[in-house]
């Protein structure tokens, strides 16, 4: 029998680590110590980028809390056009900020806001995922997740680096990345090896950021809590605005 790749370690690892009853920032963490065991030579790399990025406040210029939340229009995973200011029209918006299906960080956190999803509609909102990834591929992430949400293809990270999101990831964690059977190329349909920071904004109706989670380090998570929290909040709020 082969020996597993890094990848397929990874894999069983995310399996095991998504029926933990825990926080998703727990189970982000199982994950992670699970990396760093496997490969310390890869966890290194992880490290010394994740260094670099927060040595240049990379993606901390993106829009902040009480800012407006620049909108867009991107297709879904069948190809079908969404735009942020259509969502809002109904209700708070949940725009998540994830890497791809490949990645076992955002597979995990995916699940997390499919578990929460029927809260946040209960309150009035909606949840979006957008990842560079060609539409193949958000179907995948959101069959894994079975979300009743979209995942939105950010082609080039377009949208992302409007909101100076988008980053290189770098040679040494492109090499590592490609040796561990990580080659994000043929998922985002070009060679240019750029990621968006994982972030997560919630969006009030007028388009404003209500709460934003924003971290270099893809390993951790804006907790689901904290989300359901702000959309209460801003639902709560815009009941208010109506009733006055």
């Amino acid at each position: 029998m082969a020996e597993k790749t890094f990848a397929e370690l990874l894999e069983e690892t995310t399996e095991q680590s998504r029926l933990i009853d825990a926080p998703l920032n727990a189970r982000l963490r199982a994950v992670a110590d699970e990396v760093a065991r496997l490969s310390p030579e890869f966890a290194a790399v992880v490290e010394r980028m994740v260094a670099r990025l927060e040595a240049n406040e990379v993606g901390q210029s993106a829009p902040q809390t009480g800012e407006l939340m620049p909108d867009f229009i991107l297709p879904d995973e069948n190809g079908a056009l969404v735009r942020l200011g259509a969502l809002l029209e109904q209700g708070p918006v949940v725009v998540s900020f994830n890497r791809g299906h490949w990645c076992p960080y955002c597979k995990l956190n995916a699940d997390g806001l499919a578990r929460i999803a029927p809260d946040i509609r209960r309150l009035g909102g909606q949840i979006v995922a957008i990842s560079p990834e060609t539409h193949q591929y958000g179907a995948a992430l959101r069959d894994y997740a079975e979300a009743p949400f979209p995942v939105l293809t950010d082609l080039d990270n377009g949208y992302a680096l409007s909101l100076n999101l988008a980053f290189w990831v770098g040679d040494d964690k492109r090499e590592a990345m490609k040796a561990g059977g990580f080659d994000i190329s043929l998922y985002n349909g070009n060679d240019t090896w750029m990621l968006p920071v994982p972030a997560t904004f919630v969006v009030g109706c007028d388009g404003l950021v209500k709460a934003r989670y924003i971290d270099p380090d893809y390993r951790r998570r804006m907790e689901l809590d904290t989300i359901v929290d702000a959309v209460a909040a801003e639902s709560a709020t815009e009941r208010r605005l109506r009733s006055a």
